[in-house]
């Protein structure tokens, strides 16, 4: 807890928030597959500036022993290079299988904190909506007349839900 300047002590809240949200990231990756677990792994590997490298390096060796660019090596797989291409597509297969595994996990993991937030929101937005009633019901005892403020009017009605679902519904 810490205090404000009039000595009110004020929980910090923001690092249980934290908590939370890196917490959703925690359980859904204590709760991975084999599998899944394999394909973050080679998806982060193969993902790097290293492999880049070395699929560089591999490729210009095979062409340049296969051209018979360097002298005392014979070509094994000359021009146009059957077996280089077998072996990348079944790289490329193998690696876009890999992401795609890992990408449709981490979907699922978004899916979950996307669907909290939105339960947040909707927490927040009926607590501000009684926060604003009661400001206004100060302001109304004060002998403010609110009904002339539209916006502030409006803001008061609650949000219909199932409205806004329709509306974003029908946008997608």
């Amino acid at each position: 807890m810490k205090k404000n300047s009039n000595s009110i002590k004020v929980p910090n809240i923001t690092h249980h928030h934290r908590h939370i949200i890196k917490s959703i990231k925690a359980q859904a990756n204590a709760k991975r597959t084999i599998s899944e677990k394999l394909s973050d792994w080679v998806t982060k590997i193969f993902g790097g500036v290293t492999f880049l490298v070395l699929n560089v390096i591999w490729f210009t060796s095979w062409v340049l022993v296969n051209t018979n660019s360097i002298p005392g090596v014979e070509a094994f797989d000359p021009y146009p290079f059957g077996l280089l291409t077998m072996i990348v597509s079944l790289e490329a297969i193998l690696l876009s299988i890999f992401v795609l595994m890992s990408q449709n996990r981490s979907a699922k993991t978004d899916d979950l904190r996307e669907e909290t937030d939105l339960q947040l929101d909707m927490i927040a937005e009926k607590e501000l909506t009684k926060l604003l009633r009661m400001v206004a019901t100060l302001m109304e005892k004060d002998g403010i007349d609110i009904s002339k403020d539209k916006e502030l009017m409006e803001m008061l009605k609650p949000t219909d839900l199932d409205k806004l679902k329709k509306v974003l519904e029908e946008q997608v």
